[in-house]
């Protein structure tokens, strides 16, 4: 346990200290590997988003089998191109500008690399409330008194079943992680086309990513603003909701849980 808290501790200084080039020790991306994990009962799920970790450092994690699979754009391709749009435009602060399709792009590539991205910023903010967000403090996924979600990937389980929020959320990423690693529907090779159900699977994604952002606002709001989150919290969702207002991507009906702070970032 203490060993835990002391390596997220070290991954979180080294992102806040330096979030555009974050790079981990290896001895951290050691102890970040399946079999070290496992020996001293290290527990990282969510802790940070892949896109945040250099390639080099992606790819010694990946080689060591760890816990956060991802999408991997090979240098030089269209993807990795429109990862590196992602961060510039990102680093100007202008989230409106940021989500846009750049002009002469594929929108099935300008979606499938933001998917990850979310996808994984998602994990990082889920990640900071593992330990509190439990299947004895949270026992349904809900936002709210008004809304509670049930589990179905509709493969393994295919009737919604209820489940504690932990547990909800477990599902989801792994069911996430799945499809970004299916390269019939994530197509890693440049020029590979895209399935035809792809943008409705991408909107499936985004749907239920955002329940875990309204879980977090309605169930953890006030454990975020002590751990004093709430500023990349926020930012996060913001960039969230612009990105899939632009294309669409959340039935408005969906958005009810959160629609005065849905609506107060699009009038802003």
């Amino acid at each position: 346990m203490l060993l835990s808290v002391l390596i997220k501790t070290i991954v979180y200084i080294t992102f806040f200290f330096n979030p555009f080039d974050f790079r981990l020790p290896p001895f951290i991306l050691l102890l970040l590997s399946t079999d070290s994990r496992k020996s001293f009962g290290l527990n990282f799920h969510g802790l940070f988003p892949s896109n945040l970790v250099s390639f080099s450092d992606y790819d010694l994690c990946r080689n060591q089998k760890t816990f956060r699979p991802k999408k991997n754009a090979p240098s030089g391709s269209k993807g990795a191109q429109l990862q590196k749009h992602i961060d510039a435009t990102l680093g100007s602060g202008n989230l409106r500008e940021a989500v846009k399709l750049p002009p002469g792009e594929d929108f099935n590539e300008w979606l499938a690399v933001n998917t990850v991205d979310f996808f994984n910023q998602v994990n990082i903010l889920y990640g900071t409330l593992t330990e509190f967000c439990t299947a004895t403090s949270c026992p349904t996924m809900t936002a709210g008194p008004k809304y509670e979600y049930r589990w179905a990937d509709g493969v393994t389980i295919k009737k919604p079943i209820e489940v504690s929020a932990p547990k909800y959320v477990e599902y989801l990423m792994d069911w996430i992680e799945a499809q970004l690693d299916d390269e019939s529907i994530f197509p890693q090779k440049l020029g590979s086309p895209f399935p035809a159900n792809f943008q409705d699977v991408v909107k499936t994604i985004f749907k239920r990513l955002f329940r875990v952002y309204a879980h977090i606002y309605h169930s953890h709001f006030q454990k975020i603003v002590s751990l004093k989150e709430e500023a990349h919290l926020n930012t996060c969702f913001k960039h969230f909701v612009l990105f899939t207002w632009e294309f669409r991507l959340i039935d408005k009906g969906e958005l009810a849980p959160l629609q005065e702070l849905v609506e107060s970032i699009l009038q802003c």
